[in-house]
């Protein structure tokens, strides 16, 4: 793995002098404060290519601007009924905090189905929690903390994974892309838990394609990883799902309590949709706030991410042929 040096970072600002003022001004929203270890995060993303991080920082911003996603947080997600249909077909939250700060992010990917709206619904809120985690969670944790906290910990619940993912693979793909362009190194770890046999043959076949530092942040645990995640973090935040063996399901909380931080009736989840809904009435006098999905430009995969999704779905196929003979 490449050494970021300070030689490096000040060729990296050197560049970033030279752009225009308004990006100067999204890329101010992008580092809160933080110039130098956001061009470390986009200078890793590169290999420490400076020529190579400077052009993907600059495509990242003219993103920004070309999509208004610096105005996201104003553009709520409506009715209610409509976001929660949302919220129960993408499976994802904020079940606290690790013992170092950094926000822990669960995503159910196996209870996942996007089957409630059209794909910019989905885009648009998952750009959302990356900028609320970017723009107020780690601020906020960094004060808390004492620290600088720009990275989060993601735990994957793969409960109810099946071969009919498959189906998501394009809708996954954008996001994967969209976060590896526009938000790369966010994520400390990733922790994959209750996974079932067919994601332990994809993961044979995809791990070799990944880069070696991707591989590195990726931890398959036992069962339902909780032994290995309270090392980490206090046991209020274990996603609701790592907090028992055989929890069984992603979507449910237990025993009628409010701890599935999928739910919109989850703390993350109600300062969020309000957050977004007070950002959007100081605005409104300017733009009435109307019903309809805030559609973003989705880029063109890489070549890593392309391959991975073949491999998958070549290997979903050798599976269900596999199942077929079988039967």
């Amino acid at each position: 793995m490449v050494t970021i040096t300070q030689e490096m970072i000040r060729q990296f600002h050197k560049l970033m002098e030279e752009v225009d003022d308004q990006l100067k001004t999204t890329f101010e929203n992008i580092h809160q404060g933080y110039p130098n270890e956001t061009l470390i995060r986009f200078l890793k993303a590169r290999d420490g290519n400076v020529s190579k991080a400077h052009k993907m920082l600059v495509d990242c911003l003219n993103w920004r601007i070309q999509n208004e996603i610096d105005n996201i947080l104003a553009k709520p997600i409506i009715p209610t009924d409509f976001y929660r249909g949302l919220r129960d077909s993408h499976l994802i939250g904020m079940s606290g905090y690790s013992k170092e700060g950094l926000p822990v992010i669960a995503v159910g990917v196996g209870l996942s189905t996007f089957d409630k709206a059209s794909i910019h619904y989905y885009v648009q809120s998952h750009i959302q929690m990356n900028e609320y985690r970017d723009r107020v969670i780690m601020p906020s944790a960094t004060k808390k903390f004492g620290r600088h906290i720009s990275t989060c910990v993601k735990v994957l619940d793969m409960t109810g994974l099946k071969l009919s993912a498959l189906n998501q693979i394009k809708l996954l793909t954008v996001i994967s892309t969209i976060d590896d362009l526009n938000y790369p190194e966010k994520t400390a770890t990733y922790y994959i838990v209750n996974a079932p046999y067919i994601f332990s043959a994809c993961w044979k076949v995809v791990r070799p394609l990944l880069q070696e530092r991707t591989r590195k942040k990726i931890q398959v645990l036992p069962g339902c990883g909780k032994d290995e995640l309270l090392k980490i973090m206090d046991y209020e935040s274990l996603p609701h799902f790592c907090k028992r063996e055989g929890s069984g399901s992603s979507r449910h909380s237990r025993n009628g309590t409010n701890d599935n931080c999928f739910s919109l009736d989850h703390p993350f989840h109600q300062q969020l949709y309000n957050y977004i809904k007070q950002q959007a009435e100081l605005t409104e006098s300017r733009a009435p706030i109307r019903h309809g999905s805030f559609h973003v430009d989705f880029p063109e995969p890489g070549i890593e991410d392309t391959k991975i999704a073949q491999t998958i779905q070549s290997e979903f196929k050798r599976i269900v042929d596999q199942n077929d003979r079988s039967n």
